[in-house]
């Protein structure tokens, strides 16, 4: 895995990629072919070691900030004077122990000042000629360290003819100087719930396994009695003030609790479903999902699940002729409802208010930076988020693609501690090439374990962007030379490393993705 090419004696040694070329070398890798729209760049030498300790001390430490937007899919709009605000209501946490951390031009100015470090305004994306309401987040701390703020009174009126729209958010730091300006993932307007029979040739609003849902119940249409669907200290509640998003499977009956087998597919109501929570991985027992009309649960309809629509959650496994029992909130706990079949109509059951929930899927987009190396005091947007990565090549020479949103010329891609020549081709994709291998230790092609390092991007004003993408280099066999004299190993003494480094080479690299 020897780097390819000469070293200039003038250039302070560092770390050499596979493609670390020179001169006339170099100048025919940018013009291999029309691909290649840009120029492989890299930090001058002079800067490399102050930012190599910089990102290693970033992850050691873990100094990361994240900025997790939590929505809706759809929103219902509003009409003449009333105001629907969107439920739920849209959710910012701030996470990470950066928060806690100064950055570093900050740190000459140590300051007495208490309280929180940061403030948010939410809003809408401006539609064309309208200036948009914003809302005002005070975050509060968490006992699992997170900071939460909530937009309960955001709303869009009839005024605003788009069918999508963005939330916007904007994070102010104490002293008024802006971290920057996150958006939301596009959300869908709708007029009302659809009471139509859905027909899976308009998926548009249909839910499908695996998706993330939020559900919540409302008393007599009343706003102030709205309770959602949560997770407190391990257990299932019923907030008046957080909302959680839960992965919505559809079960089996033969496969035990927390066992999900791929299936595929829209949900239909008669399913059996297990709720998930996405952030604790709390589970529900499976249930049987029905629809709900009238305050009845209705045992005998197969139809799509449809966005906002009321349902119930069946537990299996009642006797037969009774109306089964239910999932239901008391207050802020989560119980067992006992239904009763309907005296006229046998396919309906009948329920109380608190055990009729709302559904609608939800969407969440994550943002990671950390402001401990940035010698800047510029806004940390746009982050640029990484989607996939492409390998090509192997062996001694190998580039890999980071498809995703928001790069720029500026920025680089970082193997743990190590800097790859970069090269940007457009807003979503850049392309850098592997580091060899001995750039993480000189010994190590000697060894037959792989090696796994996180990739992150750098900004040009030392601005570090984590990533939950990996990166494994796994190892060429090869035996690390013997001393003179040395005792010849038997002929058999590496059979089963040799067995493992055929399977090790079947492929050098191998990309590991966020779950």
């Amino acid at each position: 895995m020897d780097p390819m090419g000469t070293t200039d004696p003038s250039v302070p040694p560092g770390p050499l990629t596979h493609l670390s070329l020179r001169d006339s070398s170099e100048a025919r890798l940018q013009s291999d072919g029309p691909s290649l729209l840009g120029s492989w760049t890299r930090s001058p030498p002079e800067h490399a070691t102050i930012l190599r300790e910089g990102v290693r001390t970033c992850l050691q430490q873990r100094c990361e900030q994240t900025v997790w937007i939590l929505h809706a899919k759809v929103a219902q709009k509003s009409y003449g004077n009333e105001k629907r605000f969107f439920c739920p209501p849209p959710c910012v946490y701030l996470a990470g122990p950066g928060w806690r951390v100064k950055p570093v031009q900050d740190q000459a100015h140590q300051s007495v000042e208490t309280g929180p470090t940061v403030c948010g305004y939410m809003g809408l994306d401006g539609a064309s000629g309208s200036t948009p309401e914003t809302q005002k987040l005070n975050f509060e701390e968490q006992p699992d360290s997170r900071e939460f703020g909530c937009a309960k009174t955001l709303y869009i009126s009839d005024a605003d003819k788009r069918k999508h729209f963005r939330l916007v958010l904007r994070l102010v730091l104490r002293g008024g100087r802006e971290l920057g300006t996150f958006h939301s993932r596009l959300i869908k307007v709708i007029s009302k719930p659809s009471q139509k029979k859905q027909s899976l040739k308009n998926t548009d609003l249909c839910i499908s396994s695996g998706s993330k849902v939020s559900l919540f119940n409302r008393l007599r249409s009343q706003t102030v009695s709205t309770r959602y669907l949560s997770v407190e200290d391990g257990a299932f509640v019923a907030s008046a003030r957080q909302w959680a998003a839960f992965t919505l499977h559809l079960a089996d009956e033969r496969c035990s609790q927390g066992d999900f087998p791929p299936q595929e597919g829209y949900i239909r109501y008669g399913s059996l479903v297990q709720l998930v929570c996405t952030v604790t991985g709390v589970t529900l027992p499976p249930m049987i999902i029905r629809k709900v009309a009238k305050q009845c649960a209705l045992l005998d309809v197969d139809e799509p699940i449809s966005q906002l629509h009321k349902c119930a959650f069946q537990f299996p496994g009642d006797t037969p002729g009774g109306g089964g029992t239910y999932l239901c909130l008391a207050t802020e706990k989560v119980v067992r409802f006992q239904a009763s079949l309907c005296p006229k109509e046998a396919n309906r059951a009948l329920l109380n208010d608190s055990s009729c929930w709302t559904i609608i899927g939800t969407e969440s987009v994550e943002f990671s930076f950390s402001t401990s190396l940035a010698c800047t005091r510029e806004p940390v947007t746009p982050v640029p988020l990484i989607n996939t990565l492409e390998l090509s090549g192997g062996g001694d020479v190998a580039t890999l693609e980071l498809h995703g949103e928001n790069f720029h010329a500026g920025l680089k891609v970082w193997f743990g501690d190590v800097e790859a020549e970069t090269m940007y081709r457009s807003p979503r994709s850049l392309v850098c090439v592997v580091p060899d291998v001995a750039a993480f230790g000189s010994d190590w092609r000697w060894l037959r374990t792989p090696i796994t390092v996180p990739v992150s991007l750098l900004r040009a004003d030392a601005l570090f962007y984590p990533s939950a993408f990996s990166f494994t280099y796994t190892p060429e066999y090869s035996a690390r030379p013997r001393p003179p004299n040395a005792h010849e190993p038997a002929p058999d003494a590496d059979a089963l490393l040799e067995s493992i480094h055929h399977e090790f080479t079947r492929t050098n690299f191998h990309l590991f993705c966020p779950s």
